[in-house]
């Protein structure tokens, strides 16, 4: 089975490649809008090859003339002074081209800055649902290889465009102003280009359109089998791993080996087409020579022929460009497409900072679905006081995470609502809010940086005393100053190269920091070992006094100091109570507090 075949199942994201633009106005005049902060250096360029235009085609003029005037009439001081004419005409057109491209690739590369700046930030300010759904894979498409072939685009097709269309329109005039005859030959070519055109452009763009689709697959895999490759040699999957990719890359080449098929039969075509219009002029002028009574000289058909030349020229140009102009078009509407796509949510118009909080949390009627169609919490209702824990127990899948995200305004409820100080969320910007509030998941995540940086994201003009402060108030700075190089160590992407106990303190030290009102810890210990949990613990009780604390967590120690027990059982309220009441009733509570009690022996 082909691999073609064997990759019939894959689903598209909703980040679908979509149709493989043509060179569409709109698409050509959008990008063309990211050149209006540089104008100056716009307008220059623009000039300089319509400038390049006529020069080309003065050059092909001067060759004609020089051979129809001081050549045949035996002018040898016009010979020369033709020639010298000629060579300076020559040297000021590659002066221009040393310009147009010098200016050409700066309006590129700063085309290409600007969107990629413009992308990162449009998805720093998506909200979590829109990773959930899209590949990592596909936003580093769209941030590389999509901006790299708008770059191209700019520097190789744009410009060079403008130039041959300028060269074809001034050699169409001169050859119409010279023979109308042998001009209307010309332009009989004009229906077969334009069919020519049509048949290998709709086959060129699937090729170009497949060959896009397939390279996002690849890269969307090779990104996730990167940040897997722990379950991936774990599970002994190499092999399959290797053989999936495989299929992967051979459809890819199945689809670049199209376009090369087809990029090798445009170029011939045109040259074929162009020779045979070519043929044709040499024998309906020759006959015109030949003729009892000529209406042509040799020096005018000759003269003809370099302009018919640089006719063709552009239209050879034009098609070996083709590509790059499909490459950009199609990965400018993606670009664009993420561009356009709105957040599916964000703070409205009414929604204020606020200043400081007190961490009063109420949730009413609370009902939430990733999907609206399958919800996952039903009408939670809590009233949190100002400086209260409180722990959500449950099994795997109750609806402790999402409570607290909901709670962090990662995600707005389906119906229902959540408060804060007796606000609405909705009603307070999320930065705003996201600022009094201290966030440790049971995936940590740390930046390529040394410790003290990831540390300070918590509060980017903190010194290093405070730092050390926030660190000796958790009890650990000494575990963290005993590492290599203190705080100044240096982790690796994601934390490598501390254990996962050590990244779980940084993230700790960095959510203490910042100072919050309200403190979401979701498994925060489940990947430190007990005798760190134990300092952690005791710095904690300090810690979250007159702070508004949830706690997810399977620690029996965590559990017996909150103020207030929460137990979700399918996204619902099932018991509410202390730890030491809900144990008296005997019910859910105390059978997931035997299996906690029995999973710490079992750790022991």
């Amino acid at each position: 089975m082909s691999a073609r075949r064997r990759l019939t199942h894959i689903d598209r994201t909703p980040d679908a490649e979509g149709g493989q633009s043509p060179l569409e106005f709109r698409l050509i005049a959008r990008l063309f809008g990211y050149l209006r902060p540089y104008r100056r250096q716009r307008n220059f360029v623009i000039l300089i090859v319509l400038v390049r235009g006529v020069q080309l085609t003065a050059i092909s003029w001067a060759i004609g003339a020089i051979i129809k005037g001081p050549i045949a009439g035996g002018d040898l001081s016009g010979t020369v002074l033709g020639a010298v004419g000629f060579a300076l005409l020559a040297l000021s057109t590659n002066l221009a081209l040393v310009f147009r491209q010098r200016i050409s690739n700066y309006l590129g590369e700063l085309v290409s800055r600007d969107l990629r700046t413009a992308l990162f930030e449009h998805i720093l300010s998506m909200p979590m649902e829109y990773f959930d759904r899209m590949k990592v894979g596909h936003i580093l498409s769209r941030n590389n290889s999509d901006v790299e072939h708008v770059r191209i685009g700019i520097q190789n097709v744009m410009f060079t465009g403008v130039v041959s269309v300028a060269q074809m329109i001034l050699a169409s005039a001169l050859m119409l102003w010279y023979d109308p005859l042998l001009f209307v030959i010309i332009m009989g070519m004009a229906p077969i280009l334009w069919f020519l055109n049509r048949v290998l452009r709709k086959r060129f763009s699937s090729a170009v359109r497949a060959a896009h689709e397939s390279f996002s697959r690849v890269t969307a895999t090779l990104a996730e089998s990167v940040l897997g490759m722990r379950v991936t040699q774990g599970f002994v999957r190499q092999d399959r791993n290797a053989m999936m990719f495989q299929e992967l890359v051979d459809d890819h080449s199945h689809h670049s080996l199209s376009i090369a098929r087809s990029r090798g039969m445009i170029m011939p075509l045109m040259d074929v087409n162009s020779q045979i219009f070519v043929a044709c002029l040499l024998v309906v002028g020759g006959l015109r020579i030949l003729a009892p009574t000529p209406d042509l000289t040799i020096g005018e058909l000759v003269q003809f022929l370099f302009l018919v030349g640089i006719f063709f020229q552009p239209i050879q140009t034009l098609g070996s460009v083709y590509e790059f102009a499909l490459n950009a078009m199609g990965s400018a509407e993606r670009i664009f497409r993420v561009l356009d796509e709105s957040p599916s949510w964000q703070d409205g118009p009414d929604a204020v900072a606020v200043g400081n909080l007190k961490g009063h949390v109420q949730c009413r009627n609370l009902t939430f679905g990733y999907n609206v169609d399958n919800p996952v919490l039903h009408d939670i209702n809590l009233d949190v006081k100002s400086g209260q824990t409180i722990a959500l127990v449950g099994q795997t899948g109750s609806g402790k995470s999402t409570l607290v995200k909901l709670i962090a305004k990662f995600y707005l409820p389906t119906s229902g609502q959540i408060l804060v100080d007796d606000r609405d969320i909705l009603q307070i910007k999320s930065a705003s809010l996201h600022r009094h509030m201290g966030i440790i998941q049971q995936e940590n995540f740390l930046f390529s940086d040394t410790i003290a940086e990831n540390i300070r994201i918590g509060r980017p003009d903190a010194t290093i005393e405070d730092i050390q402060a926030a660190a000796r108030k958790l009890g650990c700075l000494d575990l963290l100053e005993s590492l290599p190089d203190g705080l100044d160590t240096s982790v690796g992407e994601g934390g490598t190269g501390l254990s996962l106990g050590q990244r779980q303190l940084v993230c700790f030290v960095r959510a203490m920091l910042a100072d919050p009102q309200i403190f979401i810890l979701d498994e925060a210990t489940s990947s430190v070992d007990a005798m760190t949990e134990s300092r952690i613990q005791q710095a904690l009780e300090t810690l979250l006094k007159d702070r508004t604390s949830f706690v997810i967590a399977h620690r029996l120690s965590t559990i017996r100091h909150a103020d207030k027990v929460i137990v979700l059982d399918q996204g619902r309220i099932v018991e509410t109570g202390t730890h030491a009441e809900l144990l008296r009733r005997g019910g859910t509570y105390t059978q997931l507090y035997r299996q906690f009690a029995r999973a710490g022996n079992s750790r022991k």
